[in-house]
């Protein structure tokens, strides 16, 4: 009897890229992972190579089908999900990169950001994209590039360019350049997509100088992509399935009903919430987008974007070397009895949601003498709950009320964690079985398109709850923690 098939599920991050193949009952096989230079050429400036981000990515897909071809089972196809709104521009003849990739961190366009809102452009931009002004999303990048690289403006009225989010370039090179393409949650961060008719805006292309040829064709979250070039791969393989990272990770957390949320946990945070065929308007601060696109029918969700997640664990590891490994910040965090008074606010690349603030940058407030490795870690990690009791906290405001918070991603291996998130946030939190729920997602889109899954239904009856965390803590302790936490935020705005 045949195996059943395998999917292939390419998730290029962004601080690594990994191939994870998945049975068709949503466990996964194998994973092979490959970290990346992260590129700080400047103050809020965060950059890729491209040709990093193509080599991790072949290397790891590689390492996938060596290992399939060792167990004699076959991949059906591939779904791919990626970081989001970081922007590669290349060039269409010899599909060389004409600049680095600007990532979705970068605050570089901070200041013609300012101009736009100043000139009234804001409610342009609500409008058509869901989206707010800010450096974040993919339209500033592309012009800054344009403007900024030699001979890019030219090329681009020449049509010689692409433009792409890395799920883009990476299906350009996967497909051997026959296809340029990327997914409607992809296209939904850039800025310059009209979520409402689903097509590119002429308006905000022409605000931002942006030739219309640059950008790839738009399909369905689950839709034929091409498939890979056997000389670059070493076989043909459907890409069936496509979507932003975090619009992945909803659909692995079968997220398929209007008022259903998750939270991520990665580099950054990002609580997505389902709210059926209706684009809701956000009256505090959170985007409007899309949560995926399947048969031509568009599903919409409000987002809270926190940028710095994981990656403070990682600037601990790695930028002021207080730890070897993220798996020692949770038996750190739970040596204390409580925080000390010590707060680290991560706004390394300034404030996402709800406070959309790229001037901002990271501080720590309440050290004494006797604050120590204990303090920042711990400090580091609520600061985790702390961003998305105030991302919740907007939801609420604009009258969704939880019942339960669904969460994923790296960092919600650490129990600690994810006790304090839910007696932060005072809701229970729910962690999967399967936490990597993004490259699951991407894999269910594949599957889907594929015909591997019937329906959304059907997908949704593999979710399984591994553990469940209530909230312990009294309301009085809750609200101490949090005026410090408000009083630290309002210290490091730059408002």
């Amino acid at each position: 009897m045949e195996e059943r098939p395998l999917i292939l599920s390419i998730d290029q991050g962004t601080t690594s890229s990994r191939a994870i193949l998945f049975e068709t009952n949503a466990q996964p096989a194998y994973t092979a992972q490959r970290e990346f230079r992260q590129i700080f050429p400047d103050s809020g400036w965060v950059e890729h190579d491209p040709e990093e981000i193509w080599s991790t990515t072949l290397a790891v897909c590689r390492e996938a089908i060596d290992w399939s071809r060792a167990e004699a089972r076959t991949i059906a196809a591939i779904g791919i999900t990626n970081q989001r709104e970081t922007t590669v521009l290349w060039d269409r003849e010899s599909g060389k990169p004409v600049y680095n990739a600007i990532v979705w961190q970068d605050r570089r366009t901070a200041d013609f950001c300012t101009e736009l809102k100043q000139a009234g452009q804001e409610p342009l931009v609500r409008g058509s994209t869901g989206l707010l002004i800010d450096p974040y999303f993919s339209g500033t990048k592309i012009r800054w590039i344009l403007q900024n690289v030699a001979g890019a403006q030219a090329l681009a009225d020449q049509g010689r360019l692409a433009f792409g989010t890395t799920d883009s370039f990476l299906i350009w090179r996967l497909t051997g350049g026959k296809t340029h393409a990327t997914d409607a949650t992809n296209a939904s961060r850039t800025m310059l997509f009209d979520i409402h008719r689903q097509c590119w805006d002429p308006q905000l292309l022409a605000l931002l100088k942006i030739p219309e040829s640059l950008l790839p064709e738009v399909k369905d979250s689950a839709a034929d992509y091409g498939a890979t070039d056997p000389a670059v791969i070493g076989l043909s393989l459907p890409i069936c399935g496509v979507a932003g990272d975090q619009q992945a990770a909803t659909i692995g957390q079968a997220c398929f009903a209007p008022g259903m949320i998750k939270s991520t946990y990665g580099t950054g945070c990002f609580a997505v919430l389902n709210t059926g065929n209706k684009a809701v308007v956000s009256n505090h601060q959170l985007l409007t987008t899309v949560a995926y696109r399947i048969g031509g029918e568009t599903c919409y969700a409000l987002e809270g974007s926190i940028f710095v997640a994981g990656a403070a664990v990682q600037w601990l590891r790695d930028g002021i070397g207080i730890i070897q490994s993220a798996k020692q910040t949770e038996a750190l965090a739970a040596v204390l009895d409580g925080n000390r008074g010590v707060y680290l606010v991560p706004a390394f690349t300034g404030l996402g949601a709800p406070y959309w603030d790229p001037h901002a940058r990271g501080a720590i407030f309440g050290l004494t003498r006797d604050s120590g490795v204990a303090e920042l870690v711990r400090a580091t990690l609520e600061s985790v709950a702390y961003q998305t009791r105030d991302l919740l906290q907007a939801m609420a405001a604009d009258g969704v009320m939880l019942e339960s918070l669904r969460v994923d991603g790296g960092m919600v291996a650490n129990d600690w964690l994810l006790q304090f998130l839910a007696d932060v946030i005072d809701v229970p939190v729910e962690r999967p079985e399967v936490t990597e729920t993004t490259a699951l997602g991407a894999a269910y889109l594949a599957g889907l398109q594929q015909g591997i899954y019937g329906s959304l239904e059907e997908i949704a009856s593999h979710w399984r709850r591994q553990a469940l965390f209530r909230p312990m803590m009294d309301s009085g302790q809750r609200q101490r923690l949090l005026n410090g936490w408000d009083k630290a935020i309002e210290r490091v705005r730059s408002k």
